[in-house]
């Protein structure tokens, strides 16, 4: 029988892992130290993300070096490694021979059997994370993902059984969740739970904005090869925008509420991006989440060209407000403030932290559970806009949706029908 999950077990679990984050571990379980102090990286996923993140890591860390790479084609693959190679610092830096280079829906697991990787950074459509995040946990490996971590129920307890392995080896976990690794949010965070605000009592997210980048279809592409390359407007790959990229707002409120909301209500549609190359995705939603308190957060995103534009979190507390974005944050009211400090690129600074927690010269951390919560408040979100109806966490989080394909391989795979609310059932 499965085993059912509630927010209470979630709390609880989360708070247990905090108690483990205040640990500074030797080396990490199935890392070896180098003489030369080598950290070791592979790459899975060299899209764009993929290949800044190895960017990212190169710059966060004088011992990071790039010797691996995995990605389903290979001239997404070559063009990483070309980026990279042709750094100025490529030399002492970057060191990928032929041996270290795969291809196809199995690279992944190619590269994690590398015994001289100390940590992987995942970066493919998130539709793939979990079955890479547990193949990496199994593997022993220390590991940098992207968010979101899952696109459906199904994925988001993956996630979560494989951080419980992680804890248990002691293997270290950062999430592409970068706010949690930016001096103006943390500064902002450690104000609001110390109770410069008060209580809060309710909250607004955003995430609005134009449309992004699509791939047409090329006469030679299979119904896997396109949406594997059009990954954005496919549910299945991305989890719709609310996941794809909303998350990060929705993150930092779940951040200054200590943990995920109890349902959500949710509304919104494909209006504008109907054709065929836009998938099977919305390109509008507005949520409203209730946290255990009884307090709310109203949260929007939106990918349509021509209309305003707004990526910020509003906090409202009983002692004043606050407004953050990146780089920026301020609180209004009885305890005003505004943050003017020195604000690091926050996605260097999560390698930095990462390595500090691989090495032992930082704190241990272990991301992996609360970016699943925060992935699967999205998901909630984006579950009650499908089918209209109200959502708890309980159902959301013991929920059967699972979107992966029946098989990994180029060939024919349907797109599913755009969801219908009032029609699509929750499943």
């Amino acid at each position: 029988m499965a085993t059912k999950w509630n927010r209470r077990d979630v709390v609880k679990a989360g708070a247990a892992l905090g108690v483990g984050s205040l640990i500074s571990p030797a080396f990490a379980a199935g890392t070896v130290r180098r003489a030369d102090d080598t950290i070791r990286v592979g790459v899975i996923g060299c899209g764009g993300r993929g290949t800044g993140a190895a960017a990212n890591a190169i710059d966060a860390h004088p011992s990071v070096k790039i010797v691996a790479l995995a990605d389903l084609f290979e001239d997404r693959l070559n063009g990483s490694r070309s980026y990279l190679e042709g750094r100025e610092d490529a030399s002492q830096r970057v060191a990928i021979d032929d041996a270290h280079c795969f291809t196809g829906f199995d690279a992944y697991q190619k590269l994690v059997a590398l015994k001289d990787i100390d940590y992987v950074i995942l970066a493919t459509p998130p539709g793939f994370r979990p079955i890479h995040f547990k193949a990496a946990i199994d593997a022993g490996k220390n590991v940098f993902m992207e968010k979101p971590v899952a696109v459906d129920p199904v994925g988001i307890r993956t996630v979560i059984e494989a951080a419980e392995r992680a804890q248990a080896k002691k293997l270290s976990v950062v999430a592409g969740t970068q706010r949690r690794h930016e001096a103006s949010y943390l500064a902002l965070m450690e104000r609001v739970h110390g109770g410069e605000l008060g209580d809060i009592v309710g909250a607004q997210c955003y995430w609005n904005q134009g449309g992004l980048w699509v791939h047409d279809r090329k006469p030679e592409y299979s119904d896997m090869e396109w949406q594997c390359r059009n990954w954005l407007y496919f549910c299945w790959l991305s989890g719709d925008h609310i996941c794809e990229q909303h998350i990060h707002n929705i993150d930092v409120v779940n951040w200054a509420k200590g943990g995920p909301p109890v349902k959500a209500t949710g509304m919104g549609g494909r209006q504008v991006r109907t054709a065929e190359k836009y998938g099977n995705i919305f390109d509008h939603f507005a949520i409203e989440f209730e946290y255990a308190d009884g307090s709310s957060c109203m949260s929007m995103c939106r990918q349509i060209d021509g209309c305003a534009g707004c990526v910020e979190e509003v906090l409202r507390g009983t002692k004043g407000t606050s407004v953050s974005r990146p780089g920026f944050a301020v609180m209004e009211g009885a305890n005003s403030w505004r943050f003017d400090a020195e604000n690091r690129n926050p996605y260097e600074q999560e390698h930095t932290d990462l390595v500090a927690s691989i090495t032992g010269e930082g704190k241990y951390l272990n991301e992996a559970r609360r970016v699943a919560e925060s992935t699967l408040t999205a998901i909630m979100g984006r579950m009650s806009t499908y089918t209209g109806k109200q959502v708890t966490w309980e159902q959301a989080m013991n929920s059967q949706l699972d979107l992966s394909p029946a098989r990994y391989a180029f060939g024919d795979l349907a797109v599913r029908e755009v969801p219908m609310p009032g029609s699509t059932p929750l499943i």
